[in-house]
């Protein structure tokens, strides 16, 4: 058994610079895609069910990518290939995104760039699993999470930045306006090229080193616990899926309730076909790898459910909240949601810069209080400040709602991580981390399933209730963290 050695400060900082870029691209989706829709056609009621793209894409990708990079081993290493890949096609995606012509080629095109990030994204978490010893994973994250932080400031920035320098921010009906078009021509730029930095500037750890390897948990006979017999639950998660879907045709109850039904069901139709072959595969394997996932990693699992289900409310719904609570607005090609819709970039860019100061202060934050404590508290400060966005009527001092935010992102994208990849043998880092993107897409697809019909039947269709709703989850989310077993 063998000890990795301690790297460099700038060693760290070129394996997690392509996050830079992966974060740009992400931070242009997220800040600019439900204006797109809207822009060409979309209704508020529309937009969730538009973006199950995002998850569902990531719910599919990323296992099967994680998966894959734990067998390659090529002249780039395992995990670098994939970057490359999913680099090339993001950026095409980005290129093409704010040229549709359509909702529906919008709506497309979101499903490949979204997969393209994810390609890219899923083989970072177990390069910094792969090539970091334990004691400096938590400042491997912590740097991805300073590098996410600065990368989304400057892309939710691009388009308010470009209308001050005199790029067209008003576009005619059903056109995009210049201001988004040029800021994601930039972010194909800096996504391709941050990503190829990190390609170019690393090395990695041959399957045997890392097998060897003293800093995590070897595989145990668990993990390849046999799925070759189907489960009455597994039935069970058939059944009620397929009854759900029955309810809602029966009771004419809001069809985005069907992709709930649709969850369900399919996954208790994979574990029966998982449980019916009887030959390993990749399906098998995967399945086997979830029932036998570590501890650690399903009380997490409550922990990443409360707080993507925040993150996506909070991203699909801002931008018609903001819009129509504090611009007074709901027409989408008035020179009032374009001024709204790009302030809510500057918000975003806000939280995102706090996260980066944020990231800065986990590290030291968990030497003191440890890393579950630590989470608690941020999430808390996310929290409250999802909560303020309903009580704040000048749109300048939502500026100050976004700190908490700030600090409760860049601890979701640390700590959860460093608490997982402790938990996980090194041969299956990347599958385990794929498997734990289950628990991040699987609250989005919830959200995009529900949000829409409890927001008509118990909100008047408002979106500002979406963001309270994000506000308590989260609160949860870092309540939930105390159950988490933490290694010494």
């Amino acid at each position: 058994m063998t000890n990795k050695p301690n790297l460099s400060f700038w060693q760290i900082w070129n394996m997690c610079f392509g996050f830079l870029g992966i974060q740009f691209g992400f931070a242009l989706q997220n800040s600019n895609v439900s204006r797109i829709f809207q822009t060409l056609g979309a209704s508020v009621d529309d937009i969730p069910v538009l973006w199950i793209a995002a998850p569902l894409t990531g719910l599919v990708v990323q296992p099967i990518v994680g998966y894959l990079s734990d067998r390659t081993w090529t002249r780039l290493g395992r995990r670098r290939p994939y970057f490359l890949v999913g680099a090339i096609a993001a950026t095409l995606a980005l290129i093409a995104m704010p040229n549709s012509s359509a909702l529906w080629i919008a709506a497309g095109l979101l499903w490949i760039l979204d997969a393209s990030i994810n390609i890219s994204m899923e083989p970072f978490r177990a390069f910094v699993g792969d090539q970091l010893p334990t004691a400096q994973r938590p400042s491997g994250y912590a740097m991805q999470s300073f590098f996410i932080g600065t990368g989304s400031i400057i892309a939710s920035l691009l388009p308010w930045l470009l209308a001050q320098f005199g790029v067209a921010n008003v576009a005619a009906a059903g056109a995009v306006p210049d201001t988004v078009k040029y800021s994601f021509y930039l972010g194909a730029v800096v996504l391709f090229g941050a990503i190829l930095w990190t390609v170019l500037s690393t090395r990695e750890y041959p399957p045997e080193v890392l097998r060897d390897s003293s800093d995590t948990p070897a595989a145990d006979a668990a993990a390849s616990r046999d799925t070759s017999r189907a489960t009455t639950a597994d039935l069970l998660w058939l059944i009620v899926g397929i009854a759900i879907a029955a309810a809602v045709w029966h009771f004419k109850i809001d069809k985005q309730l069907y992709l709930l039904a649709g969850m369900i069901a399919a996954y208790g139709l994979l574990q029966l076909i998982a449980g019916a072959m009887r030959t390993h595969n990749i399906l098998t394997d995967i399945v086997g790898d979830l029932r036998a996932m570590p501890q650690t990693m399903r009380q997490l699992a409550v922990v990443q459910f409360f707080s993507w289900f925040a993150l996506f409310a909070m991203w699909i719904y801002t931008t018609s909240a903001v819009t129509e609570v504090h611009f007074a607005t709901k027409d989408a090609a008035s020179a009032a949601y374009n001024e709204g819709a790009n302030w809510v970039g500057v918000l975003f860019a806000a939280y995102n810069g706090f996260a980066a100061g944020a990231a800065i202060l986990i590290a030291p934050m968990t030497r003191r209080l440890g890393l579950r404590l630590t989470h608690l508290v941020n999430l808390a400060l996310g929290g409250l400040g999802l909560l303020s966005f309903l009580f704040i009527r000048d749109p300048h001092w939502l500026i100050a709602s976004t700190v908490g935010i700030g600090f409760a992102w860049a601890s979701i994208l640390s700590i959860p991580y460093a608490l997982l990849s402790d938990s996980v043998p090194a041969q299956k880092m990347g599958v385990y981390m794929g498997i734990f993107n289950f628990f991040i897409v699987i609250p989005q697809l919830l959200a995009a399933s529900v949000l829409g019909f409890l927001l008509k039947t118990f909100f008047g269709g408002a979106p500002m209730a979406a963001l309270a709703i994000g506000g308590v989850s989260l609160i949860l989310a870092g309540v939930c963290t105390l159950r988490v077993r933490e290694t010494a």
